[in-house]
């Protein structure tokens, strides 16, 4: 089966974890809610997504929770757990000695780690304060790569474009800037690859 992207993975596993608390598939209204979507029809398309890529079936679609999953064939493995990465203004990043188990599929080739998030700037990607994310160590990246960063020493999480001898990590929330720098000024930590997140906390009751 061809893989998910990350997007389509945290809606996958929304899904799965809601099943299984639960007993039934959560609507597509607390699938937006959780996910932080701004519309239903970005979630019809991601479910419809998962669908194709034979992860999840929707027998009857006019039944919005009428929703199988078919589970994810995934090892394990543990990576380091380095503090804090701000989706917001850069803050100072802060390491902490500890480490985290994460499903094999969130990782990339070579030294992989796990950051906090604080702040929603990335909100409309669907990283929210308290996600974690997990981030494979590269030193460069593509555009329109969701990356942590440091900026003069500080890091924070954006989507990354070079301009030139510029760099600009763009936010995904309409209501904060992006910011911009000297090429010299901004060091790529990593690309993010997946995100984790307590469902069961956030849970309606």
């Amino acid at each position: 089966m061809v893989g998910l992207t990350p997007a389509q993975d945290r809606v996958y596993r929304f899904v799965k974890g809601y099943i299984d608390q639960h007993g039934h598939a959560p609507s597509y209204e607390e699938i937006r809610t959780n996910l932080g979507f701004k519309s239903l029809n970005a979630v019809s398309k991601h479910l419809k997504q998962i669908e194709d890529r034979g992860y999840l079936r929707i027998p009857w679609k006019n039944r919005k929770r009428a929703m199988e999953v078919v589970s994810l064939q995934i090892g394990g493995g543990s990576v380091p757990f380095l503090g804090i990465v701000a989706a917001g203004t850069p803050i100072e990043p802060v390491e902490v000695h500890e480490s985290i188990e994460v499903p094999d599929n969130f990782l990339g080739k070579g030294a992989n780690f796990a950051l906090l998030v604080k702040g929603d700037s990335m909100i409309d990607d669907g990283i929210r304060d308290g996600d974690i994310l997990i981030v494979t160590r590269q030193p460069q990246a593509e555009n329109g790569q969701t990356v942590v960063a440091l900026v003069n020493g500080e890091s924070t999480v954006k989507k990354f474009y070079r301009l030139g001898k510029e760099i600009e990590l763009r936010p995904a929330n309409e209501m904060m800037k992006p910011i911009r720098a000297a090429a010299d000024e901004v060091e790529v930590v990593g690309v993010v690859m997946g995100l984790l997140r307590n469902y069961r906390q956030r849970s309606r009751s």
